[in-house]
């Protein structure tokens, strides 16, 4: 039995999707801890596991990307503000640490300052990252962009020149302030953002295929774990199983990014239309005026699994816990991309076939009713998606690579991650 310390950031689409595969390791007979948002910390009590709630200074660190006035701007801001909260996650996170004295820690890849001091822990260490894996590759697009995949020369031409870019652009809003914490802990300083996936023993990411492109050249330390969908249990809300006309979920952020104009464009896009539509606000609720009436129903939440059941379609802000969970439900998905991993996510959704996309810049009422009909059309495609995303999933794949941090090595060694080997191409 193992004591293992798992550490979120404090966004509830990076810690739901953590709990299958933390109480399979709980069903192993593991002791697990879980330092996360204060308002999950009941709902992962009940479901199994023991937790504590993260500093008001970490909560409390905005992340200001919602008010960036173009995509090359809400990348540099949001990508800084995370960084910048890692000066309070990172006391937080050794306070964690001393508290309940684990044999290995599960860091979120964007708890920054938690991820440094792991990193400097004379114990075994993993990030976890539930989403798409921004790692170079044969025949991998550069991140962020939300491009096609290409095999031809000109595609390998393109995809080494961009992941240059990417990686240089990246660097210019996240290293100063990561090497600012690096310092801090005595920890050389990083030369590409990229170098923190090499740095600790493991790194568990909660996708598979066909939300990740096949790879052939991955290091052995970085494993796909899968998607693993999970709801706190909340009662079934009556209304989804009255008879009527199939349903259209639209989703805003659970990490609030200002993505009302979707739930407004939406409801303006689909009243009256042979559907109905159930609107989840999450953090916009208060900030939008948006009712119910007609065929529109307005909630601030219902899980997500309810609705599931009955939708022909997901229209989305591209958050990869509502992409994973429509995909892995078999139901088609309209995503718009605000920023953040979502034109990845996009890219990842349109090339299994699964859904379409609509960038923000074109959204309109008239162009999301096109495309949330174009979806419905790609209903056999997305089950096809579904049977693929559960066959690369698993709570007991993330539980064994969990376990492989605490596992003794036969020769007595060390991953290579911790001495710098398994960097980045070109880190």
């Amino acid at each position: 039995m193992s004591r293992f310390l798992v550490y979120t950031a404090p966004a509830t689409g990076h810690v739901l999707p953590l709990v299958p595969g933390l109480l399979e390791l709980r069903r192993r007979g593991h002791l697990v801890h879980v330092r996360t948002l204060p308002e999950l910390t009941g709902t992962l009590r009940e479901a199994g596991l023991e937790t504590s709630a993260l500093d008001p200074a970490v909560t409390g660190a905005e992340v200001t990307d919602y008010r960036a006035k173009g995509s090359a701007e809400r990348l540099h801001s949001g990508q800084t503000d995370l960084v910048r909260r890692g000066r309070f996650d990172g006391p937080d996170f050794d306070a964690a640490v001393a508290a309940f004295e684990p044999d290995a820690v599960l860091v979120d890849a964007i708890a920054y300052g938690a991820q440094t001091r792991a990193e400097a822990l004379p114990l075994p260490s993993a990030l976890v990252l539930p989403s798409v894996l921004p790692w170079p590759g044969r025949g991998i697009p550069p991140y962020g962009l939300g491009l096609r995949p290409r095999t031809d020369a000109l595609g390998r031409v393109r995809d080494a020149v961009l992941w240059r870019a990417v990686v240089r652009m990246f660097g210019k809003a996240m290293l100063p302030g990561l090497n600012e914490l690096r310092r801090a802990c005595g920890l050389p300083e990083f030369t590409s953002p990229l170098d923190q996936y090499g740095r600790h023993d493991a790194v568990l990411v909660l996708t598979g295929q066909p939300l990740e492109y096949p790879r052939t050249d991955l290091p052995g330390h970085i494993h796909f774990v899968g998607a693993q969908p999970w709801d706190p249990p909340a009662e079934r809300p009556a209304y989804l199983d009255e008879p009527g006309d199939p349903w259209i979920l639209v989703t805003c952020s659970t990490d609030y990014q200002g993505d009302e104009d979707l739930a407004v464009t939406a409801a303006e896009a689909l009243r009256d239309q042979p559907v109905r539509v159930l609107i989840t606000l999450a953090d916009a609720y208060d900030t939008t005026p948006l009712r119910s009436g007609g065929n529109i129903r307005v909630e601030r939440f219902v899980p997500h699994g309810h609705a599931l059941d009955h939708c022909a379609a997901v229209v989305s802000h591209g958050g990869f816990g509502i992409v994973s969970k429509a995909m892995a439900a078999g139901v088609p998905s309209v995503v718009v991309p605000y920023g953040r991993d979502q034109p990845e996510i996009a890219r990842r959704v349109t090339e299994a076939g699964a859904g379409v996309t609509l960038r923000p810049g074109k959204l309109t009422p008239a162009a999301l009713r096109a495309a949330v009909r174009r979806a419905r059309a790609l209903t056999p495609a997305a089950r096809a998606a579904a049977a693929t995303l559960r066959a690369h999933s698993g709570p007991a794949l993330f539980a064994d690579a969990a376990e492989s941090l605490v596992a003794p090595k036969e020769d007595g060694s060390e991953n290579p991650a911790r001495d710098g080997r398994a960097l980045a191409p070109g880190g």
